[in-house]
């Protein structure tokens, strides 16, 4: 089955609610996610609503989605701009203008399709072509006991920066920063 790959229009935003929730309801959510199932049923249309809108916009935050022929929504990354003077959103705060990986799914039965590989294509290919600012690395946080992804990352590339911080809630456990460095060439850098 092909998929597009693309991103989020602002009018979506009840897919977008549907396939975070399906997220949320999966059984490595616990440590995937920094957000509950109950968290995300509570919230009202206007939080999905803006949230869309602004994915859409591409500007600070992109969502990407894999969309089925039929419609239906397979899996989805969203990237997240971070820049030295922001303030963190999660994790050491950025020392250079870096891209963020959050909000990682591909349902279950579209696992292992190269769906995963497609989505992280175009969010790391997003974050190179950014003109302002000028993406240095693209990074990402996984959590200690989440063998299955960090093999994913790992082999997609990204390797561990030896940044870590305590998973909220359970200071005990940890999320690995693990990180994509810009591709350098001796022609143009």
């Amino acid at each position: 089955m092909e998929h597009l790959i693309r991103p989020v229009r602002a009018d979506e935003w009840e897919k977008a609610r549907e396939l975070r929730l399906a997220a949320l309801q999966d059984p490595a959510a616990p440590v995937a996610f920094l957000e509950t199932y109950e968290q995300g049923i509570d919230r009202a249309p206007d939080f999905w609503q803006q949230r869309t809108r602004d994915a859409a916009a591409g500007v600070g935050v992109r969502q990407f989605i894999a969309e089925a022929p039929d419609g239906r929504w397979e899996g989805t990354v969203t990237v997240l701009v971070e820049r030295p003077e922001d303030e963190p959103r999660f994790g050491a705060a950025a020392t250079v203008d870096q891209t963020h990986l959050v909000g990682v799914f591909v349902r279950p039965d579209a696992r292992g399709s190269g769906l995963a590989d497609a989505l992280f294509r175009a969010a790391i290919e997003w974050s190179w072509e950014l003109a302002e600012p000028r993406i240095e690395r693209v990074r990402l946080y996984v959590h200690e006991h989440n063998p299955r992804a960090q093999g994913f990352y790992r082999r997609i590339g990204f390797v561990p920066s030896g940044v870590t911080t305590p998973v909220p809630g359970d200071p005990a456990a940890q999320e690995l920063e693990l990180e994509l460095r810009r591709p350098r060439s001796p022609f143009t850098d």
